[in-house]
């Protein structure tokens, strides 16, 4: 069976990645850490990116036990993604298809969270919840494309929790998504502060929630009205629980009894919690995965080239250039049973 190598670093990590006949050979990754209340510039990270990128390989193929000349295709993060990561990147996936003499396969970031979801777990045709730094999607797979079938309208949740830790000042190590997570926890759960709650449809909406609750922040943690950890758990249950309202719905109109959540966000076990308790009332399975392949990673990249080089699918040379704009609909998905 072939065995490929992923390039992923469309955020704040930089992740290699090496598949073969589904099984993870290895999957080393670095993140950016910014200081407590800061976020990522692109210009730094895309510098970050270039200085562990070669480090990051070594340790793939150390890992993997796996000489380049037993690499049979490469794949890289074609978007979607921030312009500088992105390209820094795949100027090195570039080089080293043409140095090893493969084929190079663009993959669409989403994608890739799908398709490593699909492996770890199992899951046959679920309707996919993908939560992300980047995206905020509900999907289901429907001829030939994972169509989507909601999303956010303007900000992604995981920025709304990233932005959030920011004025809080809460660590950014090893993200600020998680330790808004670990402050949450500390709440007694007795102060739910009342946020807006934006469901339009299947569609949904976080920046209106986060300007209310960044507004009023200052002045209810200064009155001791309430904590950091109210005001964590209190935007979790919030957004949490739009996003199981929309998928809920989605489930609903495509009859299905799996739910698979996958991104970063989809770490959070809160949202898991939330989630399975709407799938068990509905007679349904949730798949979810760890921090190991739900964050950023190569190996997911890695399983999706596997997949699109099953159908032939490789990317001239010439069109090896990177997007920060590519729809999770915009891909064919012919490797997926009807």
């Amino acid at each position: 069976m072939p065995t490929v190598i992923g390039f992923e670093g469309s955020a704040n990590k930089i992740g290699i990645g090496i598949i073969r006949d589904g099984e993870v050979l290895s999957n080393p990754r670095h993140t950016y850490i910014t200081p407590p209340g800061e976020g990522f510039i692109p210009r730094d990270t895309a510098r970050h990116h270039q200085q562990w990128l070669f480090p990051i390989l070594k340790q793939a193929l150390h890992d993997a036990k796996v000489s380049p000349k037993e690499i049979d295709a490469v794949a890289y993060t074609k978007g979607p993604g921030m312009g500088g990561p992105l390209v820094s990147v795949a100027v090195a996936a570039r080089c080293l298809a043409q140095l090893w003499n493969v084929p190079i396969i663009g993959v669409n970031h989403c994608i890739g969270h799908i398709e490593m979801g699909r492996l770890i777990t199992g899951a046959d045709k679920p309707i996919i919840l993908y939560v992300s730094g980047g995206n905020t999607q509900v999907i289901a797979y429907s001829q030939q494309r994972y169509q989507i079938f909601g999303e956010t309208i303007d900000i992604a949740v995981g920025n709304c929790l990233d932005r959030f830790a920011r004025l809080l000042r809460l660590s950014n190590d090893p993200s600020p998504g998680y330790n808004i997570e670990l402050t949450a926890r500390q709440a007694s759960g007795d102060k739910l502060v009342e946020l807006p709650y934006i469901v339009k449809g299947m569609d949904v909406s976080f920046s209106g929630l986060l300007s209310f609750i960044e507004e009023r922040a200052h002045n209810w943690l200064s009155g001791n009205q309430y904590s950091k950890a109210d005001l964590c758990f209190s935007l979790q249950e919030t957004v949490f629980a739009m996003l199981v309202e929309v998928t809920e719905r989605a489930m609903a109109h495509c009859g299905s009894k799996d739910v698979l959540i996958v991104g970063g966000v989809g770490c959070n076990e809160r949202l898991q919690s939330m989630m399975k308790t709407m799938a068990e009332e509905r007679g349904a399975l949730l798949y979810a995965i760890d921090e190991r392949y739900c964050i950023d990673n190569g190996a997911m990249i890695a399983q999706a080239g596997a997949m699109m080089l099953s159908k032939n699918h490789t990317t001239p040379i010439d069109k090896t250039w990177c997007t920060q704009r590519y729809r999770t609909d915009a891909v064919l998905v012919n490797w997926v049973p009807e």
